[in-house]
């Protein structure tokens, strides 16, 4: 499993990240987590707002953080 957290590396954006990984973390989950910034690379996966959460080329959330009970879901 591949979660990727997209932003340019604001404060929400950091946010996101440390929830996405200690979910990860909680759950045991062997799913890589990777932090894009670049701005074109981030277009391309289409979401209109920062940060996004991508689970396996599936947006599941954009604009906001995450809260843990739904990272820990989508691992299921």
């Amino acid at each position: 499993m591949e979660i990727k957290i997209l932003g340019p590396g604001c404060a929400k954006c950091k946010k996101a990240e440390e929830v996405v990984k200690a979910a990860v973390a909680e759950s045991g989950s062997d799913a890589e987590v990777v932090k894009v910034t670049d701005l074109m690379e981030i277009a391309s996966h289409g979401p209109l707002a920062t940060p996004a959460v991508i689970v396996d080329g599936e947006v599941k959330a954009t604009g906001k953080v995450p809260k843990k009970e739904d990272v820990l879901s989508w691992l299921k």
